[in-house]
């Protein structure tokens, strides 16, 4: 394949990159990481996380069926929201694959890792909904029918438009992911969906790294282009749920709960990607790059304040429950 050498955009020297030619010149860096991922990723059966011994059948076709009721779930409320939240975002896989599929392409380096991730992706929607089920944990009915309307509506991600905003989003958002599941599992109230949270989180990981490493290169080949596409993805982001039924309700019961807010996007999220790639520390950008980088570092200073300002609220809206319950 031959590719058009990147041409010059007048800035500094530096050069503008297409897609292609970028998917191209990045392509040994992503087999490198694919390469490291294989040696690290652990094998691991959904099915082992799975507490079957507590299954019974549903109402519905079958004569012994047991309607589901609250009551019956190990987990607690907020628990519950987040299972629904993190499951129905895993549900929209094919959407995914689809999207990267189309970016990437499905040749090569690339081609192999996008199989390979929705392989491994595809482990988490499989063994949640097993325990959800089997443990009686949310409303089946209502998780179906959630399920159904989200699923039609599809995914469309706000970077399908740019490889290197892509990169950039997921290098982040794989990140978001595994914090999500992490405390949903530490405020789930139930040690064994816990133990299968910690497990997705752990795949979640190293999914971020490979994205991490993979935009921290980019940097080296177009530092202006993508401190832009970082500057966007950052100042723009959202997390691919939000299309579902009922999703700010539900992200904002997850806020005060300690799922996932201001604080723990700023701090786990935002800050630690920015600080491996030193990103807010790169020198030697054009007036494009430089513009976009002190874009990132005031959006990062003013959603500080913010996540301050909501620490405060959640702490009263806390404090205020725990008078009404003593």
């Amino acid at each position: 394949m031959t590719i058009a050498p990147a041409r010059h955009n007048g800035e500094r020297g530096q050069t503008a990159w297409s897609d292609a030619q970028l998917l191209y010149a990045l392509e040994e860096v992503v087999e490198k990481e694919l390469n490291r991922h294989l040696k690290i990723a652990k094998d691991w059966m959904p099915h082992e996380y799975v507490p079957w011994s507590d299954g019974r059948n549903f109402a519905g076709v079958l004569d012994d069926g047991e309607p589901w009721a609250p009551e019956q779930s190990k987990v607690s409320d907020i628990g519950r929201i987040a299972l629904v939240v993190n499951l129905l975002t895993e549900d929209n896989l094919p959407s995914y694959h689809h999207e990267i599929a189309t970016l990437f392409g499905r040749d090569g380096a690339w081609g192999t890792w996008v199989h390979r991730w929705t392989a491994e992706e595809g482990r988490h929607g499989i063994v949640m909904r097993d325990y959800l089920l089997t443990s009686r944990a949310v409303d089946p009915d209502e998780l179906e029918r959630f399920r159904m309307a989200h699923m039609s509506e599809g995914f469309e991600s706000d970077n399908s438009h740019s490889m290197l905003h892509s990169v950039a989003y997921v290098a982040f958002q794989e990140l978001a992911t595994r914090i999500s599941h992490r405390n949903t599992g530490h405020h789930s109230g139930d040690p064994v969906c816990d133990r299968m949270l910690a497990r997705i989180a752990t795949d979640e990981n190293l999914h971020m790294v490979f994205y991490r490493n993979l935009l921290g290169a980019a940097f080296e080949l177009a530092p202006d282009q993508t401190m832009c596409a970082v500057r966007d993805v950052v100042t723009g982001f959202r997390m691919p749920g939000h299309g579902m039924p009922g999703f700010e309700r539900s992200a904002a019961r997850m806020a005060i709960g300690g799922i996932y807010n201001l604080r723990i996007h700023h701090d786990d999220v935002l800050q630690p990607v920015l600080r491996y790639l030193k990103v807010l520390e790169i020198g030697g950008l054009g007036p494009a790059g430089l513009a976009a980088q002190e874009e990132l570092g005031l959006f990062m200073d003013g959603l500080d304040s913010q996540a301050r300002k909501f620490d405060e609220r959640q702490a009263a809206i806390l404090a205020r429950r725990q008078a009404k319950r003593g």
